[in-house]
C-alpha cells in the first residue's frame, strides 16, 4: 500500500511542480543569505578600518549596525519563506493528496 502511495505522489504533475518550485525558491534564498553574511565576512577580514569607524561621540561603531542588519535580514528572508511556504506550497500539497488519494 505505502509503496503504491509513494508511487502515486511521485508521478503526480503538482509534485513536479512542488519540489521544482520549492527547490529553486530555496537556493536563491540560501545565495542571498551566503552574499549577505560572506560579504559581512569579507568586510571584517579586509576593511576593519572601515568597520571600527565611531558613529557620533559613543561607543558604537559601524560594524554593529551593519552585523545587526545581517541578523535582521535573516529574519525577513526566513519570514518571507514562511509566508510562500504556508499559502503557495501548501496549496501544492494539498492539490497533490487531493490528486492521490481519490
Amino acid at each position: 500500500m505505502e509503496d503504491d502511495l509513494v508511487r502515486r505522489i511521485a508521478s503526480h504533475p503538482k509534485y513536479h511542480e512542488l519540489r521544482a518550485k520549492r527547490t529553486g525558491y530555496g537556493w536563491w534564498l540560501t545565495l542571498a543569505m551566503m552574499v549577505v553574511y560572506y560579504g559581512f565576512i569579507v568586510l571584517v577580514a579586509f576593511n576593519k578600518e572601515f568597520l571600527s569607524q565611531r558613529l557620533g561621540s559613543g561607543v558604537m561603531t559601524v560594524g554593529i549596525p551593519i552585523g545587526f542588519g545581517v541578523i535582521v535580514f535573516t529574519i525577513i528572508i526566513t519570514t518571507i519563506y514562511v509566508k510562500r511556504a504556508n499559502g503557495e506550497f501548501d496549496d501544492l500539497v494539498e492539490a497533490i493528496k487531493k490528486g492521490v488519494l481519490k
